[in-house]
């Protein structure tokens, strides 16, 4: 097998996180290299498989995107939106007791995450400061009817984790959630060296001793790989019609052909059978209630 450091010769990498204006690449040895891209290559996100040729020690440039398997992005400017991260399996949104959970950004990774085939699951942390279960349990059981994995957890105690874990384990995932739910205590608590390993990829960067706030893929211990995105708490629907935000919506798909209309938008449209069934209590009310703010929030018709 030829080595990363011939010359000329692509090998395939994983893109490990932007450093700067390089990537950090993995290469299937295990040697990280900094990699510039070819213009002509496209925006990259992280988790992204690349096919790079070394350019000195330990440098290289990237000279394609291999195939995706999925991808989410957010919005970036002038209407464009940007990749966040790629080949995900499954994205785990975490909430917890405090701050107040806010369910209509769940009901956005919901849908995003649907409408590209990856596969959702609930995190619910802070677990040990829980005073009253009642409502969050109330809401977590809808989601479960609705086939979403719930893992009550606590980055404090560590109540839970092992659970965690093993969902996590020989899958890519990755965490998203509101500011304060403590993603990053949850992160540290499934990455003992993550700090070490961040400082020593910013080094390598020339970046200083200073941690980033760039999204990194971490390889876990157990198996499987955690992308930790900080400065990330949304990911976009921007690419997203009202049809296929209606389809983000799992619970209401059993309806959406039986609407009278086939451009229905299920809001005040004559015989909408999903307006219908929030009405007869055969999708959950408050979703969706939610899901009209969410068609409003995106300025669709």
């Amino acid at each position: 097998m030829a080595s990363s450091s011939d010359p000329d010769t692509p090998h395939e990498g994983l893109v490990l996180s932007h450093l700067g204006q390089a990537l950090a690449v993995e290469d299937a040895h295990g040697e990280i290299r900094l990699c510039q891209t070819r213009r002509q290559v496209g925006a990259i996100a992280v988790g992204d498989r690349v096919l790079f040729i070394a350019a000195g020690e330990g440098l290289g440039r990237v000279e394609s995107i291999l195939e995706r398997k999925s991808v989410l992005t957010r919005p970036a400017h002038a209407g464009r939106v940007r990749p966040v991260a790629a080949n995900l399996d499954q994205v785990l949104v975490v909430v917890a007791p405090e701050p107040e959970p806010d369910w209509l950004l769940v009901d956005q990774y919901t849908a995003a995450a649907a409408h590209r085939g990856i596969n959702l699951a609930i995190v619910i942390n802070k677990i040990d400061r829980l005073t009253d279960r009642a409502q969050l349990d109330y809401e977590m059981a809808h989601y479960r009817e609705m086939g979403y994995a719930c893992y009550p957890v606590s980055a404090r105690t560590e109540e839970g984790l092992d659970q965690l874990r093993a969902a996590l384990k020989g899958k890519i995932s990755m965490l998203s959630g509101q500011s304060g739910v403590g993603k990053s205590s949850l992160t540290n608590a499934l990455l003992p060296g993550k700090n070490l390993r961040t400082r020593e990829l910013s080094e390598k960067a020339g970046l200083g001793r200073h941690t980033t706030t760039a999204a990194m893929l971490y390889h876990l211990p157990d198996g499987g790989d955690l992308i930790d995105s900080p400065g990330v708490a949304v990911f976009g629907l921007a690419e997203m019609n009202a049809e296929q935000l209606a389809s983000g919506y799992v619970e209401f798909r059993p309806f959406l052909d039986q609407c009278r209309f086939n451009d229905c938008r299920h809001r005040e449209d004559m015989g909408c059978a999903v307006r219908e069934a929030a009405a007869s209590g055969a999708i959950h009310k408050a979703r969706y209630q939610r899901f009209l703010k969410l068609i409003d929030k995106m300025h669709l018709r």
